[in-house]
């Protein structure tokens, strides 16, 4: 892999969900540096606008439509992929989908359907990666998590059990490719609140419009944090200022978290405007028509850079970050005492 993550000239990557928000970041971010890269979406709205975005941006890219909760239309775009463009050097697994309301308030149906796109999603991606690259000996499968793959939110049970599925089936399967001294690279990048186009294409059972919980980046940070991990052999990267100290705050306390969540969990969730989830189309079984780009509707709140980011691609930014987890948990720790 480069080592400077901007140049990605001859490379082949993959990338799922690609059509829009950080999946369509991301695209655009490896065709500035020149990769060839198979798009993969349901929405062919989106996914023409994706390949025009990497054609712009430098790169070269082949669109196609797939569920990524189908395995065989999975390893059919990998096959596809690599017939066009040769070797898959890196694959990322970033295609989500769920339901914003109370546990019982989802059907069944529903349930199943948010975890076969977001978690055998991810898993039918590393399975057609990994048969690929492992014959090779080489590649990396970033897989996009999220602070939630460690504390789960109110209202978003499907979403969180799903990351954090993916991430106990990464280290089982991270340990399974160390033990066989395979030169295959996996990472987790676990990403905060993201400005993306879900919250106006999600299933809602809300009473108001589904919204990211602040602090809010912008789409273009995460695709950074992707670039960065598929060049880099870090084991996993954590991604803004909330994401650390979620993680952290977690691990020491998370009866705290409980009680904060359940007092601040649904209200943070939720703008003032009111929405009417049995008549908005979503996007749980089938795409909503139209390219709906890489931003959501919340540019005004949302970071353009990460400072912690930054900081995290360099030993000492490490250190400072891991200076800022020991202190929560030491605050939080204090306060469980008191």
């Amino acid at each position: 892999m480069p080592r400077d993550s901007r140049d990605w000239r001859d490379k082949v990557v993959v990338i799922t969900g690609a059509s829009a928000g950080v999946g369509r970041a991301t695209a655009r971010a490896f065709a500035a540096g020149g990769a060839k890269i198979g798009l993969l979406a349901r929405g062919e709205d989106g996914l023409a606008g994706a390949c025009s975005d990497v054609e712009r941006a430098g790169g070269r890219a082949t669109a196609i439509p797939t569920d990524v909760a189908d395995a065989e239309q999975v390893g059919a775009a990998a096959a596809a992929v690599e017939e066009r463009f040769g070797p898959i050097d890196v694959w990322v697994n970033n295609a989500m989908a769920s339901v914003f309301a109370r546990f019982w308030e989802i059907e069944p149906g529903e349930y199943r359907r948010a975890t076969e796109v977001t978690y055998l999603g991810t898993v039918h991606g590393t399975l057609a990666a990994l048969q690929r690259m492992r014959p090779r000996d080489r590649g990396t499968i970033v897989q996009v998590g999220s602070a939630l793959a460690y504390r789960g939110i109110p209202l978003q049970s499907a979403y969180c059990g799903a990351k954090h599925a993916i991430e106990g089936f990464t280290e089982s399967l991270r340990s399974e490719l160390l033990h066989e001294g395979s030169r295959v690279h996996l990472t987790m990048v676990q990403m905060p609140a993201l400005n993306t186009p879900q919250f106006s294409l999600v299933r809602t059972r809300l009473p108001r419009h589904p919204q990211p919980v602040p602090p809010i980046y912008q789409p273009e940070v995460a695709a950074e944090a992707i670039l960065w991990a598929a060049a880099h052999r870090r084991r996993e990267m954590w991604v803004g200022r909330s994401t650390p100290v979620v993680i952290a705050g977690n691990r020491v306390a998370p009866w705290l978290g409980d009680r904060y969540l359940a007092r601040t969990g649904f209200d943070s969730q939720q703008t003032d405007e009111p929405v009417d989830g049995a008549t908005r189309p979503d996007n749980l079984f089938e795409p909503v028509p139209g390219d709906h780009g890489a931003h959501g509707q919340f540019d005004e709140q949302a970071a353009r850079s990460s400072v912690e980011l930054r900081l995290s691609k360099r030993k000492r930014g490490l250190l400072a970050i891991a200076g800022l987890t020991v202190a929560t948990a030491a605050a939080l720790t204090g306060a469980r005492r008191r």
